[in-house]
């Protein structure tokens, strides 16, 4: 991880022509399919025949995703062309990423570390999900859009977890608000009216191509004795092709496509640490790292003070390692003009055995992924410190290690939450919710008004959506249609889970306040998300599982193989509200 959380990747706007003779390894260019060459005339002759034969023959369709690389034989000052296709045209704004995407990581294998890139002219629209129809959203808009709110306004712009099905329901902290009687949430512009001023569609295009080039140059690392240091993309220079453009907007999209960017990537180096390389203590050290950097308060709190505030849950669940938890905050006030705070929790397992219900052998390596959450608010964290949101946030990150000792806690165990509220522990593995309950504790004794929290939470959610979608629970459909309307931009998929009364009363307990897993395997991930809900002491609350989706076990996509920073573009898009 780069020790200042930017990126060695210089990205340009050129607002002029001259694409084809730039001096750069490859000229990069985006065509959709059955789009002919006589849209390239700067190219020479014999490659434009060349591109249209490759179409013909259907080696290169233009499809969504396809890369062909062509060499041009001395007749261009770039030694490559490389071209990224659009599929069918109109293409939306998650095909032009994933183009972008498959170019640079096109272009890292052959070794090409400056490209040039010639932008498509058009509008790129956000595109949501086929397939079903979010039902939050709707929810707002036949509200009249009541308290349906994207991002603060932007100051500058220089397998997972609780492993069980059978995960927690928990007792009501509140019943289900409709969008209708929701309160407004914190910040008072969306998305779209937050963007940089005299954004346009080529801003749009701007910031989609270079994030998705920042994102694609991402590389795991890796420990092997002869590896070679990590190859980055050393530089795009971006020629727009629309006249009269405003250079400032341009410029606030490269800043903000570079903070988005380089959140995300740190945020699956953090999730690829190997579990003997981060310890609770070092995600709390790299908390204040951050912290720092940015000007930004942080509190960790270590094993003893954890105990003697009466956070029951977090101390029950790091009993059983030889690494002791933490509990870690960090504070942003970005508007002290607002009374209105968004607290902001992360489940930290750093790594996951089980406890004494241990987990099978198979895949526990993919445990070190069980602090997807942490990795997700620390990334965010670099967007607030870059991009100054007028946002006020208490980032929470209970942070342990779920280990099998003699000192383990036990299925049968009843601990004392934070909150004063106690649970009976039916199974060990269900220990994410377990911290996240002293998590949202501690996040409203901080100030927070309304409450994210984000977790590798529970492998059930793999028999719903597999690795392919994000599941989102809440108490407010209005709060939780402006965080659905910031993932179809961020082009990340996000689904709502039912939150009926009748899965809480599954959770009830006859020796304790509630138990943490059901006796069935029913309903696995609403479960857990019902019982982080009865800590949330009545506020808006919205619980995402990224069980699925922090890890995957290859390239898909936009997202890499290993940890994915699932989460934080999206958040980051809430939360800044860039616009573009």
């Amino acid at each position: 991880m780069r020790a200042d959380y930017t990126t060695n990747t210089k990205i340009s706007v050129t607002e002029s022509g001259g694409w084809a003779s730039a001096d750069a390894d490859a000229l990069l260019f985006f065509t959709t399919e059955g789009e002919d060459s006589g849209s390239l005339p700067d190219l020479p002759a014999e490659l434009r025949a060349e591109l249209d034969r490759l179409k013909r023959t259907g080696r290169f369709k233009g499809g969504a995703g396809e890369v062909t690389v062509l060499p041009a034989y001395g007749r261009l000052a770039a030694p490559y062309v490389i071209a990224a296709g659009l599929g069918a045209a109109p293409a939306g704004r998650d095909t032009l990423r994933l183009a972008a995407v498959q170019a640079a990581r096109e272009a890292q294998r052959l070794g090409l570390g400056r490209l040039a890139v010639l932008l498509p002219e058009g509008a790129f629209p956000a595109e949501p999900p086929r397939g079903g129809t979010y039902a939050a959203p709707l929810a707002a808009q036949g509200a009249g859009e009541a308290g349906a709110a994207g991002g603060a306004s932007v100051k500058s712009a220089s397998a997972s977890g609780d492993g069980v099905q059978a995960e927690p329901q928990g007792e009501s902290g509140a019943d289900a608000r409709t969008a209708a009687g929701a309160e407004p949430a914190p910040q008072s512009a969306s998305a779209a009216d937050a963007q940089p001023a005299g954004a346009t569609p080529s801003a749009t295009t701007v910031f989609t191509v270079a994030e998705g080039l920042l994102l694609g140059a991402y590389r795991i690392a890796t420990y092997a004795r002869e590896a070679k240091p990590r190859q980055e993309l050393a530089a795009a220079q971006l020629f727009v092709q629309r006249d009269a453009l405003n250079g400032e907007a341009l410029q606030a999209a490269v800043a903000a496509a570079e903070a988005y960017a380089v959140a995300t990537n740190y945020a699956r180096d953090l999730t690829n640490l190997p579990g003997n390389l981060l310890l609770p203590s070092d995600l709390a050290e790299e908390a204040e790292k951050l912290a720092g950097q940015f000007g930004i308060a942080c509190e960790v709190l270590d094993e003893q003070a954890i105990v003697e505030r009466g956070m029951g849950a977090l101390a029950a669940v790091g009993l059983g390692s030889a690494n002791p938890p933490r509990m870690i905050t960090l504070s942003y006030d970005g508007d002290p003009s607002s009374g209105e705070v968004l607290g902001l929790v992360g489940k930290g397992v750093t790594f996951d055995t089980g406890g004494i219900s241990i987990k099978p052998a198979g895949g526990m390596e993919e445990m070190i992924s069980d602090m997807g959450g942490a990795a997700v608010l620390l990334g965010l964290l670099i967007v607030v410190g870059r991009l100054k949101p007028r946002i006020n946030l208490r980032i929470v990150i209970p942070a342990a290690e779920n280990m099998p000792s003699g000192t383990a806690m036990r299925p049968g165990d009843v601990i004392t939450t934070l909150s004063g509220r106690t649970v009976e522990v039916l199974n060990t593995d269900a220990e994410g919710r377990l911290i996240l309950a002293d998590g949202v504790t501690y996040a409203i004794a901080k100030g927070a008004t309304r409450l994210i929290d984000i977790a590798t939470l529970t492998g059930a959610v793999l028999v719903s959506f597999a690795d392919v979608a994000t599941s989102a629970q809440t108490n407010d459909d209005a709060f939780l249609a402006s965080v659905l309307q910031a993932s179809i931009q961020a082009g990340e998929k996000v689904w709502q889970l039912p939150n009926f009364p009748e899965y809480r009363e599954m959770l009830r307990s006859t020796v304790a306040d509630i138990k943490n897993a059901a006796a069935h395997k029913w309903a696995g991930a609403i479960m857990g998300g019902s019982f982080i809900e009865a800590f949330i002491e009545d506020k808006p609350w919205i619980h995402l599982d990224t069980g699925g989706t922090a890890w995957l076990w290859g390239d898909r996509g936009v997202d890499p193989k290993g940890g994915t920073g699932a989460m934080v573009r999206t958040l980051a898009e809430y939360i800044c509200g860039a616009g573009v």
